[in-house]
Formats: C-alpha cells, structure tokens, sequence
C-alpha cells in the first residue's frame, strides 16, 4: 500500500451496518470510521455529507438514492464528495464486505485517477465503474 493509499480514510455509511464490511477493511490496514461513532442514526443524509468532504474522507455506502435525490447529490458535489455505492442491493453483510474487499483495489485506483467530487457504482464481482462524474455532479448546481 502506497503512503497515500494509508492516508485514505473509508467511511461507512450506516445503511451499510458494521460488521464485517469494517473488519474486513481494517484487517487490509486502511482506515475506517463509521457513520454511527460521529452522527445520531438518524442525521439525514445531507447534513452529514458535508462534513464528511470537510474530513476528506471516501463514503461507501449502499444508499443508491443519494445520486438521484437533488438535496443530496448538490451536498455530494458541493462538499465535493468521493462516493462508492454498492450496485447489488439484496447481498448479506458477509457477502457486502466481500464485495468491498474485492473492489478495493480499483477503488483506490479509481480515487487516484478521477478528481472528486463522484459517485462509482461497487458491484458484486468487485467491478468499479464510474456512474456521476464531477463534471455531471456539479453542472447541477451551478
């Protein structure tokens, strides 16, 4: 892992719970922080993506909804936001963070090479693929 990658900070995102998707994580040695150790449950979501872009940190999530809400994709762009959503939506917690385990490497050299703010579809085979661009993000609010 490069001194960059072991800067990366993941954050999960509540729908996503918390076992095993942040074992699985940890034991690879990135850093992880979940949703519920900095925000009640029940913060909606556009007010606690902003802080999440103020930390610099990368969301993964399930929550598809997030880049089809209009408040919610403006707060993903204006915070510009790094954002990995799972495609498959009807997986267990076991088979998520597999998912996320196998997608971790083209994640990370996904971030490297696409300028935030996105949102990148995780799907079950470990396949990361662009679905909001930056570009599509912030034409939206200006």
């Amino acid at each position: 892992m490069t001194e960059y990658q072991q800067q990366i900070v993941f954050f999960i995102d509540r729908c996503l719970g918390k076992h095993p998707i942040l074992e699985m994580l940890r034991e690879t040695g990135i850093n992880v922080e979940i949703h519920d150790d900095h925000f009640p449950q029940n913060t909606p979501d556009q007010f606690w993506i902003p802080q999440i872009g103020e930390w610099g940190w990368i969301v993964l999530t399930k929550d598809a909804r997030i880049a089809r809400n209009t408040m919610e994709r403006q707060a993903v762009a204006r915070a510009g936001i790094r954002m990995f959503t799972l495609a498959s939506k009807k997986l267990t917690g076991e088979e998520t963070a597999i998912a996320f385990g196998d997608a971790l490497i083209g994640m990370l050299k996904f971030i490297e090479k696409h300028p935030a703010p996105f949102i990148s579809k995780v799907y079950k085979n470990g396949k990361v693929s662009e679905w909001k661009n930056a570009t599509e993000l912030l034409e939206k609010i200006q």
